[in-house]
């Protein structure tokens, strides 16, 4: 999954527990939920097959919270005990026996499912979708926390008609169920873990396409949205067969989906046929080059061989998953945007990385309570410097063998390291020791490969020893840098690093002559001053193709030059921007706080940049116009209250964000007085935090 914080530790349970690798083997799960969004719970109906490998008095399932209304073993009633956490079904099994077990029950999920706009008044607002990266899946069905235990799992799901259904495997059918409902029929053909089981409800309208492989490709989007569908899954196909084609193992599923939901908890998680993706990925063409889904998208993607076809055995082997993934990414973006692209991106990374390896906070790969930068970015650099190591050649082909010898199984490190030295040969100690076991980020090695592997970094690198941060770069020493055949991201970086020591005269040149978007934006996002003489050019950045760039320039215009804020406001007075409404919550702040502009629509700005604080948009929106809102001091009621429902959303970030914006507000004794009035009219599920900070009624 894309940058989760830290790989997840597996709680003692699964091992207390952890029977049914080696006693009982779970084969097939027919499943029937029927969520109802209103009362934020699930009526559900489960039937496991499983075998006997050992004689055992017992089996259980993993079950957070449940009520059980029926337990059957071979359809007769069985002898059960559920706590707040398993189920356990008692039985002389008997050795080399095949079991029926049938759970009916009801779930009020604390995680895992998130119904969301049941409880406001937006029309169409309504989802449910699921989130059960590592454990979590018995939240909302008795299954297994262990993801060593794999089944094929077959769903059915009840819902209302008006609403798409998206879950993992083939959708065999959908019928008429009860009242207004309809039920949804999945099926998989392949075993998978438990944690990769999802499902998203919503209003959608979907996209078909299909690899040059045959398999069916289905993107999901919002009716209202069909205008971004194209940039939003571009490239799909083209990740899609490059993926195939360079891991040499064909898709190992029988279609894959893409579903957007409302306030996801990370960028996209990578289910089994079914990732499910934040919808502040749902861009169009202008915010394509911003912020675009590709890099997720590929990320993703490739995780349906490397974590679901493929498996961890626990959290101490997350590289498999994560450093496979992030790696296949950067890989697809070669092949989409070109090798320097991909180079510069390796740069960043390897940026990042030495910066905390410098700091002392380096860790290793077999760390399972790794960070996400260790797994994600080091995983990647892993592969590339163990592929650059051995050659394509090996490399490809122990891919290959791996995948295929622990296809639906689980794995360790081990498993792919010795599948590696049989293609290459190679004794890979050192490759293990430096890259697997050590902690600090082996810069000086990556300085070398770049040096070798790529032109304008070489170049980057040389000019790094040459140019002081003190001294002003003439026009003939600039253009000695500015190579005109240099490709975009070198010189992205050359204006990040040297923008203040170029003079207006060369910026001026650049200005005139650079037809790069990227290029513009470095230049809009690294200047910290703005010269009269180039006041032109940098306001022409506002009608530019990029909503980083118009609001970036915007507000540094609107500072530099007073006497003009008017003439900048109307300019982009009618631009929403990115999904996150970046352009537009600017320009509201503005506007309110420019003397003499729109006097009379002051208040319908005000209302509006308070609305943005309500939860039915997304966490992104909500943040940036309660920080703008408290920056200005235009904080009433409405805004209290939301902040105050904020510090209980689903999301650690953004209840984090709103927890420690509230705790700032107490300090102030009329604001404590305001918000405990209006704490008077909220219930008492929405004051969670807000009594662990001050003494209610």
């Amino acid at each position: 999954m894309k940058k989760l914080l830290n790989v997840i530790v597996f709680c003692t349970l699964c091992f207390t527990y952890g029977q049914h690798q080696d006693k009982v083997d779970f084969v097939h799960a027919n499943i029937f939920i029927k969520p109802r969004g209103v009362t934020k719970t699930i009526m559900g109906d489960v039937t496991y097959n499983f075998e006997i490998k050992q004689k055992v008095d017992s089996v259980f399932l993993d079950a957070k919270n449940m009520t059980f209304n029926k337990v059957e073993l071979n359809g007769k009633q069985a002898k059960y005990k559920g706590s707040n956490k398993v189920i356990t079904v008692y039985n002389k099994f008997k050795k080399g026996e095949s079991y029926t077990l049938r759970v009916v029950y009801e779930a009020t999920p604390k995680q895992t499912v998130y119904f969301l706009g049941w409880d406001d008044q937006v029309a169409g607002n309504e989802q449910i979708w699921t989130q059960g990266q590592g454990k979590y899946t018995s939240y909302w069905l008795p299954s297994f926390d262990d993801m060593q235990e794999k089944v094929e799992f077959d769903l059915k799901i009840e819902t209302h008609k008006k609403y798409w259904v998206v879950a993992n495997g083939n959708l065999v059918k959908a019928t008429n169920g009860t009242y207004n409902n309809r039920i949804w029929y999945f099926d998989m053909k392949q075993p998978m873990s438990s944690y990769l089981l999802a499902f998203a409800i919503g209003e959608y309208a979907v996209q078909n396409i299909v690899s040059s492989s045959g398999i069916p490709i289905l993107n999901y989007y919002y009716p209202k949205d069909s205008a971004k569908v194209e940039p939003t899954y571009r490239y799909t196909k083209k990740i899609f067969d490059f993926l195939e084609n360079e891991i040499g193992v064909p898709y190992p599923w029988q279609n894959y989906k893409q579903v957007p939901v409302h306030d996801f908890l990370y960028a996209g998680m990578e289910n089994t046929t079914t990732t499910i993706f934040s919808d502040t990925y749902v861009v169009d063409s202008t915010s394509f080059m911003d912020r675009n889904y590709v890099k997720i998208n590929a990320h993703e993607m490739a995780h349906q061989w490397f974590g679901n076809l493929v498996t961890e055995k626990d959290g101490g082997h997350h590289w498999l998953h994560e450093g496979f993934a992030t790696y296949y990414a950067y890989l697809c973006e070669n092949e989409i945007f070109g090798e320097d692209y991909f180079f510069w991106k390796l740069y960043e990374s390897a940026k990042e990385l030495t910066e905390r390896s410098e700091k002392g906070k380096g860790q290793s790969l077999l760390d399972p309570k790794a960070n996400s930068l260790t797994f994600y970015e080091k995983g990647a650099w892993a592969l590339v410097m163990l592929r650059e190591e051995i050659g394509d050649e090996a490399f490809k082909k122990g891919i290959r063998n791996y995948l295929k010898k622990y296809q639906f199984k689980n794995v360790m490190v081990s498993d792919f390291l010795e599948e590696i030295k049989k293609t290459s040969n190679k004794d890979l100690k050192g490759f293990e020791a430096t890259w697997l076991h050590g902690k600090d980020f082996p810069s000086e090695v990556v300085k070398g490969f770049f040096m070798n592997k790529n032109a304008s970094l070489k170049q980057y690198f040389e000019i790094q020893k040459k140019v002081d941060s003190t001294i002003i770069l003439d026009d003939e020493k600039l253009m000695w840098l500015w190579d005109r055949e240099s490709p975009t991201p070198y010189k992205k970086q050359l204006l990040m690093d040297y923008l203040g020591q170029i003079s207006d005269v060369s910026l001026k040149k650049i200005f005139e002559n650079e037809a790069s978007l990227e290029i513009r934006q470095a230049i809009a996002l690294a200047t910290t001053q703005i010269s009269p003489v180039l006041k032109t050019a940098y306001e022409a950045l506002l009608l530019d193709d990029s909503y980083i760039t118009k609001e970036t320039m915007l507000y540094k215009l609107w500072v530099a030059f007073p006497e003009s804020r008017k003439v900048y406001l109307d300019k982009l007075k009618g631009v929403v921007g990115l999904p996150n409404k970046n352009v537009r919550l600017l320009w509201l702040t503005l506007a309110l706080v420019t003397p003499e502009y729109d006097n009379n629509e002051k208040i319908d700005y005000l209302n509006e940049l308070i609305n943005y604080s309500k939860s039915q948009y997304n966490t992104e929106v909500r943040q940036t116009a309660f920080q703008y809102l408290f920056e200005i001091r235009a904080v009433n009621n409405d805004v209290l209250k939301q902040l105050i429902l904020a510090t209980n959303h689903h999301s650690w970030q953004f209840r984090s964000f709103a927890r420690n914006l509230l705790d700032q507000q107490l300090v102030d004794v009329s604001v404590k007085n305001q918000i405990e009035k209006i704490a008077k009219q909220l219930k008492p599920s929405d004051l969670r935090y807000l009594k662990t900070k001050i003494e209610l009624p």
